[in-house]
């Protein structure tokens, strides 16, 4: 065996990840995450990644901020839901969804049923460092985003917690240590991922 044959086997990870038999679901606060973990742990899988405000976006032909401030928030969170039902009803995969879409009941029971919650777990601070200097979010396009991400946080983080499972992101974790959190995770979960 050459030196790098040994190197690539000693990173191996003891148990690859088999079969997947649910869709994953990552959930969280903007800017905890979802999007990136979601696309490198569907990699590592090696099945399909799939994010709810991207599909919200094609089929509007339109951005999640000109939907909010033409159409409203209640006609987004309509449109939220009718794509993750149909995209969990579809290929199994790993599915990011927006930071609101697990606030809805309706939501969370079609997760639930479907698939398997993954909330991505982070601190106010981590949040805030992520999303302050960008003005993508429509959420936080007020006059003190600071006090109103932290209003939204306080609000939804007794939500979150109702998620299937919960894996911490400390800000510190590359994506990569992240994707090996959630795999770890998931090991309490053969009826979603077989090892």
């Amino acid at each position: 065996m050459s030196e790098k044959e040994q190197i690539t086997e000693a990173r191996a990870p003891e148990l690859q990840p088999g079969r997947l038999k649910k869709t994953i679901v990552m959930v969280g606060m903007m800017g905890a995450g979802k999007t990136a973990v979601g696309r490198a742990l569907a990699a590592r899988l090696k099945v399909p990644f799939l994010d709810s405000d991207h599909e919200i976006e094609t089929a509007a032909n339109m951005t999640i901020p000109e939907i909010f401030a033409r159409d409203g928030e209640p006609f987004f969170r309509l449109k939220e839901r009718q794509v993750i039902a149909r995209l969990l009803t579809e290929e199994c995969g790993v599915l990011s969804t927006g930071g609101g879409a697990f606030l809805a009941e309706e939501n969370r029971e079609t997760i639930t049923r479907n698939g398997a919650s993954v909330w991505l777990q982070a601190d106010l601070d981590v949040l805030w460092n992520r999303v302050r200097h960008r003005d993508t979010r429509p959420l936080l396009q007020t006059a003190d985003p600071h006090a109103t991400l932290a209003d939204l946080y306080r609000a939804r983080v007794p939500l979150y917690a109702k998620a299937d499972l919960t894996v911490v992101s400390d800000g510190q974790a590359s994506i990569e240590e992240m994707v090996d959190r959630v795999l770890d995770a998931l090991r309490t979960r053969p009826d979603v991922l077989e090892f």
